[in-house]
């Protein structure tokens, strides 16, 4: 499936172009907060300022997708999926239902709830539902809004840096929260120009713990060997990596891909602009990498000095050139319960494919 049009609407800027922009520049949205919520300690994070609703959120940047895309939102060719891990105050298949009927849409919307992978999934699952025949187009929405619930649960895991986070670093010292929404739109027709294709997905559990990740990066690697069939290394231009920046999450990471000898090809990671976007992250951080390919830029991880994993990952603070066309990127995210997934994405650089 093709993916012909998204949005990220973020506290850093409104609109893909714009986010990738900032980045460029060496912006982040990341700052610390003081008693924002009650009884929770100071934490640093990405956040709105205005504390729009999940609703309006969701509406706002899935509109500007079907904008983009020129398509007709109320078509019962049409399915939402929507990947969000809290939804609005814990409510997940109400608001999204909202969201369906505010675009006129027939079809019940896909709810997709599954720790940090949510993103990744829900992509996931518009692929299997456009390859079913059901379908020609498939909108999918990543959307987080923070509150003290999960403030304060990530605070008792002692997960949370007080300071903008450092993945991957030796001396990172926690993750970041942050909101953000993102929409992708994906077809089952090519748009007969230059885009991206979804060519290869891939989800497992290792069920190692509830929260801490494999000690062999297990689920994170047999990932990486599926969505690499048919796939030489030297043709994937990035991994997007998790990159949370917590100590065990990291270090899984980096395992993961050693053990899959993908420790060459360059790493991508978006925390340190944005903090974990939760629901949002897959998605976001897909278009983000998508663009930056696009502009021929390798993203630096800000705030990157030396390695902290046992295995060292071709990764840097500045910005690259990525000097070629883009071919491949692969997507990873890892989250609780031992739960992965990963995408393989392929640039159609021609006009007519």
């Amino acid at each position: 499936m093709y993916c012909i049009a998204h949005h990220i609407l973020s506290p850093l800027a409104n609109g893909s172009k714009a986010n990738l922009q900032a980045i460029l520049l060496g912006e982040s949205a990341l700052s610390s907060y003081h008693q924002h919520f009650p009884s929770v300690e100071p934490f640093c994070a990405s956040l709105f300022e205005s504390a729009p609703t999940f609703k309006q959120l969701c509406i706002q940047s899935a509109s500007q997708a079907i904008q983009e895309a020129n398509i007709d939102a109320s078509s019962s060719a049409v399915v939402f999926v929507i990947s969000t891990t809290k939804g609005d105050n814990l409510q997940l298949l109400s608001p999204a239902q909202q969201i369906v009927r505010h675009f006129g849409n027939p079809n019940s919307p896909i709810v997709v709830s599954n720790a940090c992978v949510s993103g990744v999934s829900a992509q996931i699952a518009a692929w299997r539902l456009l390859r079913s025949g059901k379908y020609t187009t498939a909108i999918v929405i990543g959307c987080d809004v923070q509150s003290q619930f999960i403030v304060s649960g990530f605070q008792s895991f002692k997960a949370l840096s007080d300071s903008p986070c450092r993945p991957f670093d030796a001396e990172r010292t926690g993750l970041n929260l942050g909101e953000a929404v993102a929409t992708m739109i994906y077809s089952i027709e090519c748009p007969k120009k230059a885009c991206w294709q979804l060519t290869a997905a891939s989800m497992h559990n290792d069920a190692n713990h509830i929260s801490g990740p494999s000690r062999t990066g297990e689920g994170s690697y047999r990932c990486l060997v599926d969505v690499m069939q048919h796939c030489d290394t030297a043709d994937i231009h990035a991994l997007s990596v998790h990159g949370t920046a917590t100590p065990y999450n990291d270090e899984m990471e980096a395992i993961a891909i050693h053990r899959a000898h993908m420790h060459e090809v360059p790493i991508l990671a978006f925390k340190g602009y944005y903090g974990h976007t939760m629901g949002a992250a897959g998605v976001l951080e897909t278009i983000l990498t998508m663009f930056a390919l696009e502009n021929g830029t390798l993203i630096g991880n800000p705030r990157y000095e030396a390695c902290g994993t046992s295995y060292a990952l071709n990764i840097t603070k500045e910005h690259r050139s990525l000097g070629k066309l883009p071919m491949h990127f692969i997507k990873m995210m890892s989250g609780f319960g031992g739960c992965n997934a990963a995408i393989r994405l392929s640039y159609c650089g021609c006009d007519e494919l």
